[in-house]
């Protein structure tokens, strides 16, 4: 027998032998298997580079969102280049501002003009991390820049502001490569072992395809529950919200056309808002204060609706005329006038209550907070989600203002803290007010 053909060793009293067809099939085994652990470490290098932004997202959707966007500016400035102004080129600085704005505001003339710029304070948030606050500014960087839409698309963009962002898509082309590349190395391996079997003379089965391997088959499976469990939680979730939702009205109402060009104040139109639980819709006598005596459109804008169609301003305002049952430069007969269907937009379920004179009276909240940049649309749509979260985390971090605020006189002990200095007004939030009890939103 031949030392080259085959390989001794004693083991104690016995002869351990090995086969070099062995030695191959075991040498492409640990190849395939090398191969594998290099192909799955690859992806979760990939995926370990996108966590720190995909953290910086959330964080950013959470407690950013409802009053910035990266590259547009909403109710405070678009937040693109923000490193690369005023006092902000260090972290530090930035943290100090996103955890105390009115105590920095104090000290530093740039977000002073901010404030008279926008006219809203930033809200506090004491409760981020400063490594949190690197992770939304991480995110921000990594937002590629926004260039000018076409004319004609500036409604398809308002629709869907943060779909430049989404990095779903972008996760499921790498899960299904992993899942492809998995596979084929099953497969190569099987081919491997076949061939050294072969070799040996050893019999075995012939290897069944894949679309008949029960082990395959129960693998598939397995992924395609998760899948169909995920999308069912998913759409569970977002049953009965319609952010984004924009449908079309009966006459073609313009908020940037009057809320943005003529300065028409919100509480106009919208009465009894800053008084009562509803933000009330304009009847037609509302309209009809101004256009008894503007009869056509002469603005300075052409008027684009979310699917880039232009709009004629003088025939929607015939369809007003039509709907108050009036007739320009004629006497007005009121019997004629009927109720416009306007389409509702925002809506909350039944059970949660919400009271609009509580957030813009007491709250001094700012209508864009929850309405998006209203005197920037031409048609309306809704732009948050209204969930709980959404409204949990802006009760987590929006800060009391109790300065001349008459209703937050009752709260006695609150104003007894803040001026023998045991309370930090800079950190008393919606929250530490009782604002995320269950009672407080739901019946």
């Amino acid at each position: 027998m031949s030392s080259s053909c085959h390989i001794f060793a004693a083991v104690h009293h016995g002869i351990f032998y090995i086969q070099p067809q062995t030695v191959n099939m075991n040498h492409h085994s640990r190849l395939g298997k090398t191969l594998g652990s290099a192909v799955i470490l690859f992806f979760l290098l990939i995926a370990g580079f996108k966590a720190d932004a995909q953290n910086g997202q959330s964080l950013f959707a959470a407690n950013c969102a409802s009053c910035h966007q990266v590259n547009k500016r909403l109710v405070g400035p678009a937040l693109a280049g923000v490193e690369e102004r005023g006092p902000w080129s260090d972290r530090k600085q930035l943290h100090a501002w996103v955890h105390n704005p009115a105590g920095y505001m104090k000290t530093d003339p740039y977000t002073a003009g901010l404030f008279k710029e926008y006219g809203v304070m930033m809200q506090a948030f004491p409760g981020l991390a400063d490594k949190d606050i690197d992770a939304i500014f991480d995110y921000v960087k990594s937002v590629p820049a926004v260039t000018a839409p076409a004319p004609g698309a500036a409604g398809a963009t308002e629709a869907n502001p943060e779909a430049s962002s989404d990095n779903t898509l972008l996760f499921g082309i790498l899960t299904l490569i992993l899942a492809i590349v998995s596979f084929v190395l099953l497969q190569v391996n099987s081919n491997l072992k076949k061939l050294a079997d072969d070799k040996e003379g050893v019999g075995g089965r012939e290897p069944l395809p894949f679309w008949r391997n029960k082990a395959y088959i129960a693998f598939v499976a397995v992924i395609l529950f998760l899948i169909g469990g995920y999308l069912t939680v998913q759409g569970a979730i977002g049953l009965g919200r319609t952010q984004h939702y924009e449908p079309e009205q009966p006459i073609f109402y313009s908020h940037k056309v009057h809320a943005g060009t003529n300065q028409i104040s919100c509480f106009y139109c919208h009465g009894n808002t800053d008084l009562g639980k509803q933000a009330n819709i304009p009847s037609v006598n509302i309209c009809m204060n101004c256009h008894m005596g503007i009869n056509e459109y002469k603005g300075p804008d052409k008027l684009v609706d979310g699917d880039g169609k232009e709009r004629d301003g003088t025939a929607e305002i015939q369809k007003l005329y039509k709907y108050a049952g009036y007739e320009y430069g004629k006497l007005w007969d009121a019997s004629k006038a009927q109720p416009i269907p306007w389409v509702r937009i925002h809506n909350l379920p039944d059970h949660v209550y919400f009271n609009h004179s509580q957030h813009v009276k007491v709250g001094k909240v700012a209508c864009q907070t929850c309405h998006g940049e209203i005197q920037n649309m031409n048609e309306v749509y809704q732009f948050a989600d209204l969930s709980m979260g959404w409204c949990i985390n802006c009760h987590r971090n929006t800060q009391v203002q109790f300065k001349d605020n008459g209703f937050y006189s009752i709260y006695e002990q609150y104003h007894e803290k803040l001026k023998n200095g045991t309370l930090d007004s800079t950190n008393l939030t919606v929250e530490k007010m009782g604002g995320t009890e269950c009672q407080k939103c739901h019946y």
